[in-house]
């Protein structure tokens, strides 16, 4: 969670400066592919594409991009946020793929500099030098190297002040002010330790937050699925909205279909919403295109989808079925290191205790170590897993 909001304060110094800092007068927009409204029709299919998992599809489409305007910054940028999204899913995992994302990124930036070694105040080439350097240092926080996530975050806010003030960018800009108004206000109400951070801005206004997102999200194109990206993850999780949050999530998942995050979020609120009958036809869905090896289909939302799937099964008395599920939870974790994710704790000790209960302790023993390790002393479950860990022992004893 630090790690996150890490991220988000990095944000929302560079949305500050575009947000309060003095406007300046109108971009021109026939100077700017970015504003090309004929651009935007041709690589609409493409970007849908992309956030569809057809990355075959976009890239192709992104490639005639890169012929069209081969010292454009545009289609290195669009490579990038493709690799992005492929790794999106599990972010955490070693990838290849990180290498490519970099590459493009690094890429982008090379051809927006080359713009403003013409026009330093080049509205398009300093946009995309911010969104490349914001990118970048997403990628390196989430691999916790936060030298190069600091040293790329400030590089971010160096062109983020450079494009503040053109409307002609807008609802495109207004994403950042979405974020700052919200999250600013939020961090301050529930992580009080960051508050000596954020003295240094204005508070924004989390209502006007969400109604900006709510905008760029109808209205932006390239900002517009990540702004209901957030919408869906503040209204489930910060608002503990669960019922728009479902709504969201079913939009987005009909929208991509083939999004493996968007599935799995839409299964998580149907199991939150108490809609447990397409919660579970959800579920054993992401787990069949697992299995079959669907693109992005992985072991992350594996153990989202057992886990739900399990809970389901368990409470209509179908305790066979529920235990194959919690220990393909356990199997699904181990494979990610979420050895420490609650999921994982919990059916460790279920499955411990039906070993313990069928004579099977050795076998238990190994599952209730791991809990004990990744929970605290004083922790209910890991009391629960030294009590289960005793009686196993005792009984073995008495076996033996």
């Amino acid at each position: 969670m630090i790690r996150k909001l890490t991220i988000l304060l990095f944000f929302f110094a560079a949305t500050w400066h575009i947000s309060f800092a003095k406007s300046q007068a109108p971009a021109d927009s026939t100077k700017y592919l970015l504003l090309d409204f004929n651009l935007v029709l041709q690589i609409s299919g493409a970007v849908d594409s992309m956030y569809n998992f057809n990355f075959r599809s976009a890239e192709v489409e992104f490639n005639y991009l890169k012929y069209d305007y081969p010292n454009h910054p545009l289609p290195y940028f669009l490579h990038g946020v493709s690799r992005w999204w492929q790794m999106m899913p599990n972010l955490e995992a070693e990838t290849p793929l990180g290498e490519d994302f970099v590459a493009y990124m690094d890429s982008t930036i090379t051809m927006a500099e080359k713009m403003t070694d013409l026009d330093e105040d080049n509205i398009e080439a300093n946009f995309f030098l911010a969104a490349a350097y914001g990118f970048k240092g997403r990628y390196h926080s989430e691999n916790g190297n936060w030298t190069r996530a600091a040293g790329a975050g400030r590089l971010a806010l160096k062109y983020l002040e450079k494009t503040h003030g053109h409307e002609d960018f807008s609802p495109e800009i207004l994403f950042g002010d979405a974020l700052f108004n919200y999250y600013s206000v939020y961090i301050r109400e529930n992580y009080p330790m960051l508050r000596p951070v954020l003295m240094f801005f204005p508070k924004g206004v989390k209502e006007l937050g969400i109604k900006q997102l709510e905008e760029v999200a109808s209205n932006a194109f390239y900002t517009r699925v990540e702004a209901q990206y957030f919408l869906m993850r503040i209204k489930a999780f910060e608002e503990n909205d669960t019922f728009e949050a479902l709504r969201l999530g079913e939009y987005m998942f009909t929208m991509y279909p083939n999004n493996p995050y968007f599935h799995r979020f839409y299964a998580r609120m149907l199991y939150t919403a108490g809609r447990y009958n397409k919660a579970l036809e959800e579920s054993e869905a992401i787990l069949t295109y697992i299995k079959d090896g669907k693109l992005g289909y992985e072991e992350v939302s594996g153990r989202w989808a057992s886990f739900y799937a399990g809970q389901i099964v368990n409470a209509r008395n179908d305790k066979e079925q529920a235990l194959e599920h919690f220990k393909d939870v356990i199997i699904f974790s181990e494979a990610t290191g979420a050895e420490s994710s609650g999921y994982y704790i919990y059916s460790a000790l279920l499955v411990a205790e039906h070993y313990a209960k069928n004579d099977q302790g050795e076998m238990a023993i190994p599952l209730i170590k791991n809990v004990r390790a990744n929970t605290k002393r004083k922790s209910p479950k890991y009391k629960q897993a030294r009590a289960l860990e005793k009686q196993i022992k005792k009984d073995l004893r008495k076996r033996n």
